[in-house]
C-alpha cells in the first residue's frame, strides 16, 4: 500500500468531506463570530483549455502535489512515526519554564514526537496557555484530547481556593448522560455536543472523549452507570448521534465509548479484568446498536474498552488487544475507518496482566490507532519500533495509523494554525448563555419515583425545623454545597450535617437524635460509583431507621439511580443524577413545587421502577423556580 493510498482513506463521513468549521455565537450574544482554522477548499472552477494555452490532461501528466499529510508522513522516520501513535497524560496545572512538570513533558514531546495529550483538570486559561506552549515545543501538530462526557466543566470546572472556600469556576459543565436520557430531548443532546465542542477548541483540545456509547442494563455496572443515556439500546444510539453531530458540526472530534460496551459488567475494568460472556447475537441487539449508527452517522473516533468478549474474541483477553474486536468486528463488519483509541493503558485490566511492552504491540496488532496514556512512553515506542524490525509489525501497518492521524490533523486545520487565540477563552467558556443551556436540562431531568402521601412538593414552611444530610466524598467540596444553600433560602433554620465511608456509629445516633426533633429529613447521596455501587451499611440503616420511625423524610440521589433497592420504604425518592451545581439547584426547586417535575427513568430495576417511569407533579403556583 502506498503513502497515498494509505492517507487517502476516508474517515468515516458519509458525505465523504470532513465540515469546515466556523463557530458562531448567538445573534443576541453581541459577540463576534469565532472561526476555527480548517483547510482552505475551493469548488473547482472550469477552464477552457485553448484559452488558458493548456494542455489536455492524460494519463501522463504529472501527479498533483502532495498534501500536509502526504508529504509530511513521506519524510518521517520509524521512530518519529511511531511516536505519533503516542497520547500520555498531561494535567493541566500551572507549570512554569523550568519547573519540573513543565520539562518532564515537554522533553517527551521533543524527544519522543508524540502524536498529541490527553488533558485532564485545569483551569480553562490556564489549559489553552499551556496547550499553546506545549505545541510550540513539537515538531509535528499535537492532536489534543481530553475526557469530556458531560461538557468541557467535566475536566476544566470545580476548583475551590481552599484557605477562602471561592469557588474558582470555569467551563460548563453539564448533567450526566442519564439526566439526557431522563429529559428524553435530543435537541438538549445536540446541545451538549454544541456547547463541548465550542468550549474545547476555544482552548486548544480537538478530541472530547464522547459521547459514551455504553447501554447501561446492569444495576451492579460500578463503572458506567449514569455515565450512559440510559439501558434501551435504540435510546442510547439515537441521544448518542445528537451528542455527536453537536460536536462535530461544530469542530470536534466525537470518540464513542467504550467498544464494544462496556455496560454490563460488575468489575471495574480501571481495577481488574471484566469478562463479558455473550453471543454474537445479543451483541447485535443490545451493545453494537449505538455504536452502529454512530458510524453510520459519521462519528470520527472510537475507544476501546478493557473487556474480555470471549465468545467474540475466542480469548480471555481485554477487547483492546483483541484482532478480531478491533479489526474484524469494528474494522470490517461495521466499517468503521476512523481513529481507535485505546482506553487508558495503565489501568489494571491491562497493566496487571501484560507486560507494558507487549500490551502497546498487541494493542497496534489488534488494530489500534493510538496508544492512550503509556506509563512509560519511551519503553511503548521501543517495544513498537521493535516488533517492526523484527517482524512481527510491518512499517505498513505503522504508516495506515499514522496516515488517519495526520489526515485528521489537516483537516482539522492543525497544519496551518495549532495555536489558539487566547482573548477568545472568556468569551467562550463557561458563559452564561451555555451556562442557562444547562440549566434548563437539569431542571427537565430530575425525576422522581417514589412520592408516598403525596409529600412533594413540600410546603416550604419557614419556621420548619430541617435536617439536610449529605453522603458525599470528604474531599468533594463541592457536594451539597449549592443544594444546601437553596434550601436555606427557604429554612433559615437549616441543620447540616455531611457523613462519609468513616462516620462513626456515635454520629449517626446523634443524626437520629437530631431527626426525631426534626419536621423534615432530606438525605441527598452523591455516590462515587467508580469501583461501588452501594453505601456503607450505617448509611443504609439510618435511612431505613428513618422510615420505622416514620419520621418525614426525602432520599435524592445525586448519582447512582439504582439506590432504591437499599431502602425500599423511603417516603420519596428522587433522581437528580449528578452532582452538578445545575443539577443540585434544580432538585432543591423541584422539592418545593419551584419546577415541574417531568423525567421518565431512563433505566429500570425490578421490582421497584421500570424504564419510563416517572411522577409527574406540575408546577406549583406562586413558587419561583429559582
Amino acid at each position: 500500500m502506498t503513502i497515498q493510498s494509505i492517507l487517502r482513506l476516508p474517515l468515516s463521513n458519509p458525505t465523504g468531506s470532513f465540515w469546515i468549521l466556523v463557530l458562531f455565537f448567538s445573534a443576541c450574544s453581541g459577540q463576534a463570530p469565532v472561526t476555527v482554522p480548517a483547510p482552505q477548499q475551493q469548488a473547482p472552477v472550469e477552464i477552457d483549455q485553448a484559452e488558458a494555452n493548456l494542455p489536455a490532461a492524460s494519463s501522463t501528466s504529472a501527479s498533483p502535489a502532495l498534501s500536509w499529510a502526504e508529504s509530511t508522513l513521506s519524510g518521517m522516520k520509524l521512530r518519529e512515526k511511531v511516536g505519533q501513535l503516542m497520547m500520555p497524560f498531561v494535567l493541566g496545572n500551572f507549570a512554569p519554564e523550568g519547573s519540573e512538570t513543565h520539562d518532564r513533558i515537554v522533553s517527551v514531546i521533543e524527544e519522543e514526537h508524540v502524536g498529541g495529550v490527553i488533558m485532564s483538570v485545569g483551569s480553562p486559561s490556564e489549559v489553552a496557555v499551556k496547550l499553546n506552549d506545549l505545541q510550540q515545543h513539537s515538531k509535528y501538530p499535537l492532536l489534543v484530547a481530553a475526557d469530556l462526557e458531560t461538557g468541557a466543566g467535566f475536566r476544566f470546572r470545580g476548583a475551590v481556593h481552599i484557605p477562602t472556600n471561592i469557588v474558582l469556576g470555569g467551563a460548563t459543565r453539564f448533567p450526566s448522560l442519564m439526566a439526557f436520557g431522563a429529559a428524553g430531548d435530543l435537541g438538549y443532546a445536540y446541545e451538549l455536543g454544541r456547547i463541548t465542542a465550542l468550549e474545547a477548541r476555544t482552548m486548544g483540545v480537538h478530541v472530547p472523549f464522547a459521547p459514551v456509547l455504553d447501554v447501561n442494563n446492569n444495576p451492579d455496572n460500578p463503572i458506567i452507570n449514569i455515565r450512559s443515556f440510559g439501558e434501551d439500546p435504540g435510546a442510547v444510539a439515537d441521544l448518542g448521534v445528537a451528542f455527536v453531530q453537536g460536536l462535530q458540526e461544530h469542530g470536534a472530534v466525537a470518540t464513542g465509548k467504550h467498544f464494544p460496551g462496556h455496560g454490563d459488567t460488575e468489575t471495574d475494568s480501571h481495577l481488574a479484568l471484566p469478562i463479558i460472556r455473550i453471543d454474537r447475537e445479543r451483541l447485535d441487539a443490545v451493545e453494537l446498536v449505538p455504536f452502529r449508527a454512530a458510524i453510520d452517522a459519521g462519528i470520527q473516533g472510537i475507544m476501546t474498552a478493557h473487556i474480555a468478549v470471549p465468545e467474540i474474541s475466542g480469548e480471555t483477553i481485554p477487547a483492546t488487544l483483541s484482532e478480531a474486536v478491533l479489526t474484524s468486528l469494528l474494522r470490517n463488519d461495521l466499517g468503521f475507518d476512523g481513529i481507535i483509541f485505546t482506553d487508558a493503558m495503565d489501568m489494571d485490566a491491562v497493566d496487571r496482566l501484560f507486560p507494558r511492552g507487549e500490551a502497546v504491540v498487541l494493542a497496534v496488532l489488534a488494530g489500534a490507532d493510538v496508544i492512550l496514556m503509556p506509563r512509560d512512553v519511551k519503553q511503548a515506542i521501543d517495544a513498537i519500533v521493535k516488533a517492526v524490525d523484527t517482524g512481527r509489525l510491518t512499517e505498513a501497518r505503522i504508516d495506515e495509523s499514522v496516515g488517519r492521524l495526520l489526515r485528521l490533523k489537516e483537516n482539522l486545520g492543525l497544519a496551518e494554525e495549532r495555536s489558539v487565540a487566547l482573548e477568545m477563552v472568556p468569551r467562550v467558556v463557561g458563559v452564561p448563555e451555555h451556562i442557562e443551556i444547562s440549566r434548563e436540562i437539569a431542571e427537565h431531568s430530575i425525576t422522581l419515583i417514589q412520592n408516598e402521601r403525596n409529600l412533594l412538593p413540600l410546603l416550604g414552611t419557614r419556621r420548619a425545623r430541617v435536617l439536610s444530610v449529605s453522603f458525599r466524598n470528604p474531599n468533594d467540596v463541592l457536594s451539597g454545597r449549592y443544594f444546601d444553600g437553596r434550601l436555606r433560602e427557604t429554612y433559615p433554620r437549616l441543620v447540616t450535617r455531611t457523613v462519609d465511608e468513616s462516620t462513626n456509629s456515635e454520629a449517626y445516633d446523634d443524626l437520629l437524635r437530631r431527626a426525631g426533633q426534626s419536621n423534615l429529613v432530606v438525605v441527598s447521596v452523591y455516590s462515587n460509583f467508580a469501583g461501588r455501587v452501594d453505601l456503607p451499611d450505617a448509611t443504609v440503616e439510618f435511612v431505613n431507621e428513618l422510615a420505622r420511625r416514620n419520621v418525614t423524610h426525602v432520599v435524592i440521589s445525586f448519582g447512582n439511580p439504582y439506590l432504591i433497592s437499599l431502602f425500599p420504604d423511603a417516603q420519596a425518592y428522587m433522581l437528580a443524577w449528578s452532582s452538578a451545581q445545575v443539577s443540585q439547584v434544580a432538585a432543591a426547586g423541584a422539592l418545593f413545587g419551584g419546577i415541574a417535575i417531568s423525567g421518565r427513568s431512563p433505566i429500570g430495576m425490578d421490582p421497584y421502577f421500570a424504564v419510563g417511569d416517572g411522577i409527574q407533579v406540575p408546577l406549583k403556583a406562586g413558587v419561583g423556580g429559582r
